[in-house]
């Protein structure tokens, strides 16, 4: 078993029926959603899922677990997702398979945001992957610009024959290559403030728990500083 998929089972754990439970995307997130189905299958456990992308919905369906409309639902119990960068304090680069607007949505309406993810994503400061930012695609030239003001080298993300990746909502995403990001809370606002910008990807006090998993499958868990 492998660093991702040990710290995809132990956040799995908690998962109880009765739940509605959010599920994440990317490749870490595939491990939680088929250890679920798993649990479905073997224990007869009985939730409704909600999906962050078209992904994960694809994939809940392959495993057996069954959906609901967020129109169905007040609150989520419980998120499981990945993330590109955990900082010292549980706030989250995410974004990198452009599902971020979404994974943000499930994560603000979450009572328990779980992270999963090995060590490579454990950072003292965030900055070192690239901070993804969805932006609407009329006038994104015009919203392109006043990015630039930041400072920072800007990449629209493209596919491998070179037009311009689209999320599942019609967003254009754009890479900002920070470096470091010393200030994540003033970062996140900042840049929201900016017309065309639907989020950013920086998860500021959403995270409840991480899960790392280890190489030799040991797993640890990891609280915000003022659950200490």
């Amino acid at each position: 078993m492998n660093a991702k998929e040990a710290a995809a089972r132990r956040a799995v754990e908690s998962v109880q029926s009765g739940m509605v439970v959010g599920l994440g995307t990317g490749s870490t997130a595939v491990y939680a959603i088929q250890a679920i189905g798993e649990r479905i299958l073997t224990e007869g456990l009985d939730l409704r899922g909600v999906p962050t992308s078209q992904r994960s919905e694809d994939l809940a369906r392959q495993v057996g677990i069954p959906l609901v409309d967020f129109s169905q639902v007040v609150s989520i119990d419980i998120t499981i997702d990945g993330a590109d960068e955990v900082g010292s304090d549980l706030t989250l680069i995410k974004g990198g398979g452009g599902a971020l607007v979404q994974e943000k949505i499930v994560a603000s309406a979450s009572r328990q945001l779980i992270i999963i993810c090995d060590t490579s994503k454990i950072k003292k400061t965030l900055g070192a992957y690239p901070l993804p930012i969805a932006i609407v695609r009329f006038g994104w030239q015009a919203t392109l610009r006043k990015l630039e003001l930041f400072g920072h080298p800007l990449t629209l993300r493209c596919n491998a024959d070179g037009s311009p990746f689209l999320s599942d909502d019609g967003l254009y995403i754009i890479d900002m290559h920070c470096g470091e990001i010393s200030e994540p809370r003033k970062y996140e606002r900042a840049i929201n403030e900016i017309v065309g910008v639907s989020e950013v990807g920086l998860f500021v006090g959403l995270a409840t728990s991480v899960i790392v998993g280890h190489d030799d499958g040991m797993v640890e868990t990891l609280l915000p500083p003022n659950a200490y």
